[in-house]
């Protein structure tokens, strides 16, 4: 049996948004459902989940948050552009498109924002009433929606969206991130790397910024270059540089690939050789001894021809010097 869409129409009062195409129903069943691949589709989905439902106008004051956060708390000044095109568009004509909303599951009588936060921000600052859409919707449900909406926008970017699918995927809702793949509208190679980008140390993320021209390749061969010994640390060393910091999100970004690409990967120092000397009491020869890892050397030293009548001693002597050495160590580790 097909999974009921959880946002199935109620009844339309005429305030509905114009109806437009939609490509499919987001609701899946399991993880070999094809997945919802390009910008338009997420669209349609996003608007398919107002189509037909009542509009009511609620005080923005009664309105918390999503509890999942899907932007990084840096590069105000970019938002506030963003917020500054949607103040003025409701200022001056209304808020066409209204937001969606959940009551919300923790506290009576108040509702939690699921999309249309810059909206729900114009309205506080204009003195005005919310339009926005109320359903009874899971958690899931709501990172689901959340989600879509973010993708049928061209200003998230595209560290916001991996950031958001780790989120998504700390919470377990599921075991083969299938949520995730719902949400965010990408494959599993894609999600995959999406991750590993996303665990890009925190510090070093909010230094970079939303970087909203920059895409995955890049960001997963910036993750690549962190992954080197070393690198990790001489890139939040350049963070920490005044001129560095004045630079736009992109060019920040630009500045820390351009440094680990022309910085060498530190190599682990080798462990210094161990050194010992041995000398018979008449002082004739003596001998130097370097155990080096796997290697052992020694140097013989003499006044005359000692050193080198030694070493041919020993040479000679090798394999007798050997197997009693092997005697040795076999009564040592049985106990004989």
């Amino acid at each position: 049996m097909a999974r009921k869409n959880p946002f199935a129409s109620i009844m339309d009062n005429g305030n509905a948004p114009a109806e437009r195409p939609v490509a499919r129903d987001y609701a899946f069943k399991g993880a070999s459902r094809s997945l919802i691949s390009s910008i338009d589709e997420m669209a349609a989905q996003a608007g398919k989940l107002l189509e037909g439902e009542t509009i009511v106008e609620v005080d923005p004051d009664l309105v918390d948050q999503s509890f999942a956060n899907d932007r990084l708390n840096v590069d105000q000044e970019d938002y506030e552009a963003d917020y500054a095109q949607v103040l003025e568009s409701i200022r001056s004509s209304g808020q066409n498109s209204p937001a969606l909303l959940r009551p919300h599951p923790e506290r009576s009588g108040r509702y939690m924002l699921v999309f249309g936060r810059l909206r729900w921000r114009a309205a506080k600052e204009l003195g005005l009433k919310l339009r926005a859409v109320i359903k009874e919707i899971s958690e899931r449900d709501h990172v689901i929606a959340q989600g879509q909406e973010n993708n049928a926008r061209a200003n998230t970017s595209f560290i916001e969206k991996a950031l958001f699918a780790a989120d998504i995927v700390q919470r377990k809702f599921d075991e083969d991130n299938a949520t995730a793949l719902a949400a965010i509208g990408v494959d599993r190679p894609t999600l995959s790397k999406m991750l590993s980008v996303a665990s890009i140390p925190k510090d070093l993320l909010e230094a970079i910024g939303r970087a909203k021209a920059v895409g995955r390749d890049r960001w997963y061969e910036l993750k690549l270059l962190l992954d080197k010994p070393g690198n990790v640390d001489a890139a939040l060393a350049l963070t920490s540089n005044s001129d560095f910091q004045g630079m736009p999100s992109e060019a920040r970004f630009d500045a820390i690939v351009a440094k680990l690409k022309a910085s060498k990967p530190r190599r682990r120092a080798a462990p210094a050789p161990s050194k010992r000397t041995w000398a018979p009491s008449d002082g004739r020869v003596a001998a130097e001894m370097v155990a080096s890892g796997k290697k052992f050397t020694i140097a013989l030293k003499a006044k005359g021809t000692d050193a080198t009548a030694f070493g041919d001693y020993l040479s000679e002597n090798l394999n007798e010097l050997y197997e009693a050495f092997r005697r040795e160590k076999r009564a040592t580790t049985h106990g004989d």
